[in-house]
């Protein structure tokens, strides 16, 4: 509330089916038609256009089942490879937008503008009146669809539960254009009427199937539980969600607990036997623990480096092997656990296994300000700090791996068939991406070209 008494506003920014419509900005031939972006290795759909929604194609199908189930009887599906850099390189663009017409709002207590993830955002629109937020709200809708070409939604209320419901109406109803605004009591308990359960920010897969085994079905159902039901079921997160659902804003994203341990691996594009070949998959799952370490402010103390055969091979060998390293000090410097991930793969490496996946993860996290220190390590805590602000800033502004080390090799960028698009694998480990798009915002050789008639 702000000093009269009066609720404050808060409101979320969505971009709508974020993935397919950053493919959508650089291809206009996929307008109007079904699209599906799947996740690593071309498995499954992990994005789809309404188009495809409406034709059956559900979240998690595989690539083969669509192909089998669509592309084979004729209908026009098209599928695209995951391709981060671009993606993340579009969200940086909408959320600078966003903040650049946000601004500094007066009363604002903290940050304006809250990146949430790749493509939402909460804004705190401080002492702003009703009238205000609205026009601001739908200013926002304008300018950063027409400055990223990506279609956005804008929800508003007193609690941010409550204001992701109005994105969804936003989404779901054209008459909202884009912005939707929940500011009234007598609007709040009809969008509980209209939200169906599985929609509601903060309700658990679990806690939903216990629930819709109850007969509830809506916001409204969930909330008329009362605060006793709720709090003995879902405990002090259900009263949360049950206090937002009443309009108070009470989850606080500056709480978020810093993550206690990071992990990335990946399955390989084909089965991978040579130790060359998983040094540098290693050396790349390693820089990016450490890359996200630094992004959380926090370094690591253990390392844990991990291989893995395929489970569907039964005619080969199956090996499951692990091993962890401690650094002298927690780190968060690629090349520090980069060069300690690399050892702990020397120990569990066998030749002549063939792998289908390797990863690392980081345990032990501390923040940075609480590392206690080791007499008899002396590392150029200056030469690594500079070398991993500079990686960090180049990759944020030019893409991801554009600066890397060189143990990464030349896979921590794809190669591509200038003319056709294609991306080829340099590596046996890379991920298979048959249809993988351009990267047009951060490489030159991959920028539009218009050719005009003379």
């Amino acid at each position: 509330m702000d000093s009269e008494g009066n609720r404050r506003f808060v409101g979320v920014m969505d971009c709508n089916n974020f993935f397919v419509s950053c493919e959508r900005v650089f291809d206009p031939s996929l307008e109007g038609r079904p699209v599906v972006v799947l996740s690593n290795n071309d498995g499954c759909a992990v994005s789809r256009s309404q188009e495809a929604k409406v034709i059956g194609i559900k979240m998690g199908m595989p690539a083969f089942k669509i192909e089998e189930e669509f592309i084979r009887k004729g209908v026009d599906v098209a599928m695209c490879s995951s391709n981060y850099t671009l993606y993340g390189d579009m969200s940086r663009r909408a959320m600078e937008i966003l903040k650049s017409v946000v601004g500094n709002p007066a009363g604002c207590s903290g940050k304006a503008v809250d990146v949430y993830s790749i493509d939402e955002a909460f804004v705190d629109f401080g002492n702003m009146k009703a009238g205000e937020v609205g026009t601001l709200g739908k200013e926002i809708v304008r300018c950063v669809s027409k400055g990223t070409g990506i279609p956005v939604s804008v929800g508003v209320s007193h609690s941010k539960t409550l204001a992701k419901a109005a994105t969804r109406f936003a989404k779901k109803y054209a008459g909202y254009k884009g912005f939707c605004m929940i500011d009234t009591e007598e609007r709040r308990k009809k969008a509980l009427s209209l939200l169906p359960l599985e929609d509601v920010w903060g309700v658990g897969y679990r806690s939903l199937r216990k629930f819709s085994a109850m007969g509830m079905k809506t916001a409204a159902d969930f909330v008329a539980k009362g605060s006793c039901w709720i709090k003995q079921r879902m405990g002090v997160c259900g009263m949360r969600t049950y206090q937002e659902l009443l309009g108070y804003d009470v989850i606080h994203l500056d709480h978020r607990e810093m993550k206690q341990t990071i992990t990335t691996s990946r399955s390989f594009g084909e089965l991978v036997t040579d130790l060359g070949q998983l040094r540098t998959a290693v050396s790349n799952f390693a820089s990016s623990c450490a890359q996200k370490l630094r992004a959380q402010h926090s370094s690591a103390i253990y390392a844990t480096v991990f291989l893995m055969t395929s489970f569907f091979r039964e005619d080969m060998p199956q090996y499951y092997p692990r091993a962890m390293v401690e650094f002298p000090e927690a780190e968060d410097s690629s090349m520090g656990i980069v060069e300690g991930c690399l050892s702990a793969l020397d120990k569990i490496y066998r030749p002549g296994i063939a792998y289908k996946k390797a990863g690392v993860t980081v345990s032990g996290i501390v923040p940075n300000g609480h590392i206690q220190q080791n007499l008899y390590y002396q590392p150029d805590y200056e030469r690594n700090r500079k070398v991993d602000l500079l990686m960090d800033e180049v990759n944020r502004r030019y893409g991801r791996s554009t600066l890397h080390l060189a143990v990464q090799g030349e896979s921590a960028v794809f190669n591509r068939r200038a003319a056709s698009g294609i991306a080829e694998r340099k590596e046996q480990w890379e991920m298979r991406r048959e249809h993988l798009s351009r990267n047009y915002t951060t490489s030159l050789s991959d920028v539009i070209t218009v050719n005009a008639d003379a």
